[in-house]
């Protein structure tokens, strides 16, 4: 285990990991002063990364070009997860507004998500874009729990789903009913797998789930089959998550980022001064992970890319 920033380092735990990540590899802390970090986003078109700070209200940006950070929006609506579709737009997660939204290249914004079956939406938290358009996103009540991530409220739905709005005709759908607080969720590189995290945990610490699970996608491209548990997270719970090129995990744990190949097998880790909640592939060639801990960005160089398709 090595790092030169206080609290950092690389442990190897299958002879596998060494492949994807370079022996000179450190962890960078690029920014501080969030309350709480999450829903990073890369934009390749202009090199700069957007991500939430839900409890103070705000989106950041930064400026990989110049290191410069800066504040995006505010306020923000408590965003929390983020993603950018194939068109280069933003697509957000607000805990604050219950919705999920798009940022359209003009600026403006448009409610992709805010009801099902004429009801609120508790507080979408992470979201993913599939090839063929579609948006999935998860739906648990962090959001409405307390007035810290958002604005304290009764659930109208009643329970947390994880969804999915149609790229065409914008018609939204449970797709999995069976999470006690769907989480992070993310496709393999060949999309016939969604994982999602159930952070179940957090508010049942004895018996609630703290996994991810690998559902299948059936042949439709539209609905879930058979589901298994992936991982079951050792330290803290599993929260946000990407898979890089060839299908291996990277996920935000307590004690930093988890790394798991397709097998299930946890082959290292990478060590965070901070809980991490997400992560996400940027830079020029997609092979720099950014890490959202608590209060601060950081990143580390590896040689593995992130997919090139939106995620």
């Amino acid at each position: 285990m090595f790092g030169v920033l206080e609290g950092t380092g690389v442990t190897v735990l299958d002879p596998r990991f060494h492949r994807v990540i370079p022996g000179s590899a450190r962890v960078e802390r690029l920014w501080t002063g969030a309350r709480w970090s999450e829903g990073p986003a890369w934009f390749p078109a202009h090199n700069t990364l957007v991500w939430s700070d839900i409890p103070n209200d705000r989106m950041l940006r930064y400026d990989a070009l110049t290191g410069q950070v800066g504040t995006f929006r505010q306020p923000a609506r408590n965003s929390n997860g983020n993603t950018v579709d194939a068109q280069g737009r933003l697509v957000t997660c607000e805990h604050g507004g219950r919705q999920v939204t798009r940022t359209e290249h003009d600026g403006s914004i448009t409610v992709l998500a805010s009801h099902f079956g004429g009801k609120r939406l508790n507080s979408p938290n992470d979201v993913v874009v599939k090839s063929d358009g579609s948006i999935w996103f998860t739906d648990p009540d962090y959001g409405i729990l307390s007035d810290y991530e958002g604005d304290k409220s009764p659930s109208e739905i009643g329970a947390c789903h994880v969804y999915r709005i149609d790229g065409r005709t914008g018609e939204i759908a449970v797709v999995a009913d069976d999470f006690v607080k769907p989480n992070g969720l993310a496709f393999s590189p060949d999309e016939s797998i969604l994982y999602i995290a159930d952070t179940g945990a957090s508010h049942d610490p004895e018996n609630g789930p703290r996994h991810i699970r690998a559902v299948t996608i059936e042949a439709d491209g539209e609905t879930l089959g058979a589901s298994k548990v992936f991982a079951t997270c050792t330290a803290g719970l599993f929260d946000g998550f990407r898979l890089d090129i060839e299908g291996r995990i990277w996920t935000s744990a307590a004690d930093g980022v988890h790394i798991y190949h397709p097998d299930g097998t946890l082959i290292g880790k990478l060590a965070i001064p901070e809980i991490v909640a997400n992560v996400c592939w940027g830079g020029l060639r997609l092979n720099r992970l950014f890490i959202c801990g608590t209060t601060s960005l950081y990143s580390v160089m590896t040689h593995t890319n992130g997919a090139t398709r939106p995620t």
